[in-house]
């Protein structure tokens, strides 16, 4: 399959950004990397070949993206405001630049985001908050809830970036039609979460699938079943 590393400098960033993608033609996915992951994690952890055939059959274009958690989220020696600023230019980023790059090169008009454990927020974050430019979003072992990560700290920006608190209040109409599958397993440090986040959706009446995985661990081997079988789902 078509592999291509990728660098340019980012004014969102004001620093260079990286990313790998596989596949040639298809639906462009967004792969978020886990906790301080880098772009080449989920090639690294088998997950693109896990994914294979549906990149060679030019199904899906997959866009390994970077992230910066350790200047934002896991940055401890810096203001938690600070933190929650510097994910934000994250997030213009990934909207003004990546998924500009994936739909200029793919045709589509719309993304498809994915992840697993810290990469299920990512995925189901930038998806929340931008619902009009995602189709798909498959997270993973995700959590949903990122005041953990800022020691008490609250404000508008983590409100909007926090999608338990958020996605009660929102009512843009493109939530409804977003295909969503929230991914975790019994025994998934992150199963609460999920079926927390479930629960809200299905008060608001977003139709959703939370795949409860039997006999598993949040771990790479049971996310590399995961997300064929979500792909598996597309036209």
């Amino acid at each position: 399959m078509e592999e291509a590393y990728k660098k340019w400098y980012s004014h969102n960033l004001n620093a260079d950004f990286e990313l790998l993608t596989f596949g040639h033609s298809g639906y462009p996915i967004l792969l978020f990397p886990t906790s301080m992951g880098r772009y080449y994690e989920n090639k690294d952890f088998k997950m693109i070949d896990s994914i294979s055939w549906f990149i060679k059959e030019g199904k899906v274009k997959v866009y390994c993206v970077d992230s910066i958690d350790k200047i934002s989220w896991y940055n401890m020696n810096v203001h938690p405001a600070e933190r929650v600023k510097n994910h934000i230019y994250y997030d213009k980023l990934i909207l003004e630049e990546v998924s500009t790059l994936a739909r200029q090169e793919t045709g589509y008009t719309k993304i498809i985001t994915a992840g697993s454990s810290f990469g299920g927020y990512h995925a189901a974050n930038f998806a929340f908050r931008h619902p009009w430019l995602v189709s798909h979003m498959f997270s993973m072992s995700g959590a949903f809830d990122i005041r953990g990560q800022l020691e008490g700290f609250y404000n508008e920006d983590v409100y909007f970036n926090n999608p338990v608190d958020f996605i009660p209040n929102d009512n843009n109409p493109d939530l409804w039609q977003m295909k969503i599958v929230l991914g975790t397993s019994d025994r998934d440090i992150c199963r609460t979460d999920n079926e927390r986040l479930s629960q809200t959706l299905n008060e608001k009446g977003i139709n959703h699938w939370l795949d409860v995985r039997q006999n598993a661990d949040h771990d790479w081997p049971i996310w590399r079943q995961m997300l064929p079988d979500y792909l598996a789902q597309l036209p």
